[in-house]
């Protein structure tokens, strides 16, 4: 298994050993020994897993405390282009972001800690994204700022996206409260 970090601090890739043979692949997606012993000891509550079409965007979510979650993510059927958007007010790195493809062919996955707004974009026709999450989801405690914040300037793909009325309806980063924000 390959871990790389991330020039936002927090931040992991894994890339985690895959075994190929003519029947196909197996690989441990999650082995919380394993993951301990590379110092990821976030203690996973939820499994969560959408289906997409291609062009949906999903974010930028996060949730506040005392529902705050980390995010382990991956992607197993399709592709997509992951974002985190570090979040923490006090932070050198406040309000950058770094972009990720995820597919089911690479099996990469991205630990996003708590203190990172998160999306997603599909890029392949249909894709399948799992999150390990460290609490449970609480709406009252979602937050979101627009996919297209002109501080943040995501760049993302070059697809007409497809979004929740919810997530058209997110400010700018710069128009949330301070409590907002971690």
């Amino acid at each position: 298994m390959k871990i790389t970090k991330c020039k936002l601090e927090g931040i992991v890739v894994i890339e985690p050993d895959s075994f190929n043979d003519s029947r196909g692949f197996f690989f441990e997606s999650y082995n919380k020994e394993k993951y301990s012993k590379l110092g990821i000891t976030t203690d996973f509550a939820q499994d969560n897993h959408s289906g997409s079409t291609k062009g949906t965007l999903r974010g930028m979510h996060w949730q506040l405390p005392p529902h705050e979650q980390s995010k382990l993510v991956r992607v197993c059927v399709g592709e997509v282009y992951d974002i985190a958007v570090d979040i923490r007010k006090n932070s050198p790195t406040f309000g950058q972001w770094e972009g990720f493809y995820l597919s089911a062919k690479n099996k990469k996955q991205v630990l996003i800690p708590v203190g990172f707004a998160h999306g997603f974009c599909v890029l392949s026709d249909y894709a399948e994204f799992l999150y390990k999450c460290d609490t449970y989801y609480s709406p009252e405690h979602e937050r979101g700022f627009c996919w297209n914040d002109t501080t943040v300037n995501i760049k993302w793909p070059s697809l007409q996206p497809v979004l929740s009325d919810r997530d058209l309806a997110h400010p700018q980063l710069e128009d949330l409260k301070p409590d907002d924000l971690f």
